[in-house]
C-alpha cells in the first residue's frame, strides 16, 4: 500500500520575527540612555509626534509614521547638534528643549511630514481628474469633428 504524501509542515507566523526586532530595538533604546542620556533624552523629546506616529499607525509599512520620523529628524539635526558641541550633559539637553522654538520647529517638521502624506494623494487624485477631463473634452471634440466630415448628424450615444 502507497503512503500518502505528508502535508507542507506550516511556516512559523511571520508575526514571530517582530518579537525579536523590538527586543533589539529596546536593548539599543537602553545602551543609548546609559552610554548618552543626553542625546537620549532630546531625542525623545523632539521625536514624540513621530513616536506617537509610529505607535498608532496600522498601514502596512507605516508610511505616515516614516514620514512623519524622517521629517522630525529633519528637525532634530540642529538641536543635536548643538547639545554635541556644548558638551552632551541631561541639563543641555533639557535647557534645548525647554526652548519653545526648537521644540516648535521640531515638531513644525514631523507636522510637515504628517501633512504631506494627507495632501499629496489628494493632489495626485486631482490632478488625474483633471487630465482625464481634459482628455474627455478633447476625444468629444475630435468625435464631433469626425461626425461632421462624415455628414452624421447625431454621433451614437449623444441623444438629444
Amino acid at each position: 500500500m502507497a503512503k500518502a504524501p505528508k502535508p507542507p509542515k506550516d511556516k512559523k507566523p511571520a508575526s514571530g520575527g517582530g518579537k525579536s526586532a523590538v527586543w533589539l530595538s529596546g536593548l539599543a533604546c537602553g545602551a543609548l540612555v546609559a552610554i548618552a542620556p543626553g542625546t537620549a533624552a532630546l531625542a525623545f523629546g523632539l521625536l514624540a509626534p513621530g513616536l506617537l506616529a509610529a505607535k498608532f499607525d496600522r498601514e502596512a509599512g507605516r508610511p505616515v509614521a516614516r514620514a512623519v520620523l524622517l521629517c522630525g529628524l529633519a528637525g532634530c539635526v540642529h538641536p543635536t547638534i548643538a547639545l554635541w558641541n556644548m558638551g552632551q550633559s541631561f541639563d543641555t539637553a533639557m535647557a534645548i528643549l525647554s526652548d519653545p522654538a526648537t521644540l516648535g520647529r521640531a515638531w513644525a517638521a514631523a507636522a510637515a511630514g504628517w501633512l504631506m502624506t494627507q495632501a499629496i494623494p489628494l493632489g495626485v487624485r486631482a490632478a488625474l481628474e483633471a487630465g482625464a477631463i481634459a482628455r474627455t473634452a478633447r476625444l468629444r471634440l475630435l468625435r464631433e469633428r469626425i461626425a461632421e466630415a462624415w455628414g452624421l448628424d447625431d454621433p451614437p450615444g449623444t441623444a438629444g
